[in-house]
């Protein structure tokens, strides 16, 4: 394993194989999101995405916790509150939503604001039945970032709408049943959940995994036609790719319509 610490030490960074592990490492503050930390997730995104050595993203919470939202001591009391963090903060989990490579959420304890937003950039999220879902900021006076924008894409517009104006919490089963989550399981069996969970994406195509994601993203926001194109030339560059060539010639080796099962 190896093991990178960022230089203010909100993240933590440890590399085994094509798996890159991201921790949030501010357990003391229940890894809320400081602006430190949002610098330091966008330079983790770009060196990820810059060596291509990984093809798996973890993302997980030091001390039990996930990510309990904002941290408002970020805020000086006497200053005029200023937009540029949050549109910051937007930045990097769009970089999170482009990368090209797989993105699993590990999640423990609280998930909360900013942490759910974070948890629904991935491709999937993995939760611990002691694990809890929240959108608090509407009821405290300011709005969820674009967790307005993400969350009833995952759950419907009224059941998100309902979650994050009344700030109440979801606890894991029922964020199983609502789709927040994919998977829950016993706080001691989240590695071995995560690790299923890489599993079953199989063998992991960089180029596929990115124009999926993209056109998944995009169906919910353009017409039939457009994203007729948009598939398209997403479909044209996939077929340009040494892992579609060689799987063409396994079928031909093998004389069957669809060699892998």
């Amino acid at each position: 394993m190896r093991r990178d610490a960022m230089s203010e030490t909100t993240l933590r960074l440890d590399r085994v194989g094509p798996v890159a592990t991201v921790t949030l490492d501010r357990p003391d503050r229940g890894n809320a999101i400081s602006m430190t930390m949002v610098r330091e997730l966008e330079q983790l995104c770009h060196l990820l995405e810059d060596e291509a050595a990984e093809r798996v993203l973890v993302l997980r919470g030091a001390g039990g916790t996930f990510c309990s939202g904002i941290d408002l001591l970020d805020f000086p009391p006497e200053a005029k509150p200023d937009i540029r963090g949050f549109s910051r903060w937007e930045k990097a989990c769009r970089t999170i939503e482009r990368l090209p490579m797989v993105t699993i959420a590990a999640i423990d304890g609280e998930c909360v604001g900013g942490g759910l937003q974070l948890a629904l950039t991935c491709d999937a999220r993995v939760a611990t039945e002691r694990a809890s879902f929240q959108l608090h900021e509407v009821r405290d006076g300011f709005l969820p970032g674009m967790g307005t924008f993400r969350l009833a894409k995952f759950i419907g517009l009224g059941r998100a709408r309902f979650m994050a104006m009344t700030g109440r919490r979801v606890a894991a089963g029922e964020a199983f049943e609502l789709g927040i989550v994919d998977r829950v399981c016993p706080a001691a069996g989240l590695d071995a959940a995560v690790g299923a969970t890489i599993a079953a994406f199989g063998e992991i195509h960089r180029d596929a995994v990115e124009l999926a994601r993209r056109l998944f993203d995009e169906s919910f926001e353009i017409p039939y036609e457009d994203f007729l194109g948009c598939f398209l030339a997403a479909q044209h560059r996939a077929i340009q790719s040494e892992a579609f060539k060689a799987l063409v010639r396994e079928a031909h080796e093998r004389g069957v319509p669809r060699p892998r099962r």
